[in-house]
């Protein structure tokens, strides 16, 4: 708990499929950054793919509600379609106003570190919600040495002190270590064809 607040990871993604790996990234950033619960935020559509090989979302909220199961602190939620938000930077926006008794961080893969410039209104993600980066095999060095990480090397702290991520106040970040997990969408979604 931060000053009252409990304190929320929020994973969003298209989770076409969920798998063990985000299982993984949400168990590590409760205990890395001390959170009481995670979110995981099933984006009906994400702006920069292709709806090619998109499963339905009652799908993917039903497959990651499953996936998600094996750990009672882990949500599956479907709150962009419930807010009619599409882009990150409004859905953040509009999760702090509904909820001033919940402190959020974001949680990303560096290979989305490495793509926020891409991202509508990034540097207001930035300076909306403390953001966790975990590693992600093979984007990790490009995503350090990115724009983004660039743009916003002042307000990076120590992963030794990510911990403290939900306490602060906008914009501050960290890149974790931790281990890899190979799981993949793109692979799983292969492997079905």
């Amino acid at each position: 708990m931060t000053d009252g607040k409990r304190t929320v990871g929020l994973l969003g993604g298209s989770f076409n499929p969920a798998h063990d790996g985000h299982v993984h990234i949400s168990q590590l950033a409760m205990k890395r950054l001390g959170l009481d619960e995670l979110w995981w935020l099933v984006s009906p559509q994400n702006p920069l793919k292709s709806t090619d090989g998109m499963a339905s979302l009652s799908e993917r909220l039903k497959t990651a509600k499953s996936v998600a199961s094996v750990d009672e602190r882990i949500a599956v939620k479907d709150i962009e379609s419930r807010l009619g938000t599409r882009y990150t930077v409004d859905t953040l926006a509009a999760l702090k106003a509904e909820n001033p008794n919940l402190a959020f961080v974001w949680i990303i893969g560096a290979d989305n570190l490495r793509q926020f410039p891409k991202w509508k209104g990034w540097k207001r993600i930035f300076r909306t919600v403390p953001i966790a980066v975990f590693p992600r095999a093979p984007y990790s060095l490009r995503a350090r040495n990115g724009r983004a990480a660039r743009c916003f090397e002042d307000a990076k702290i120590p992963a030794r002190q990510a911990h403290r991520l939900s306490r602060m106040m906008p914009p501050a970040w960290a890149f974790l270590k931790a281990p890899l997990n190979g799981q993949s969408a793109t692979r799983i979604r292969g492997l079905k064809d």
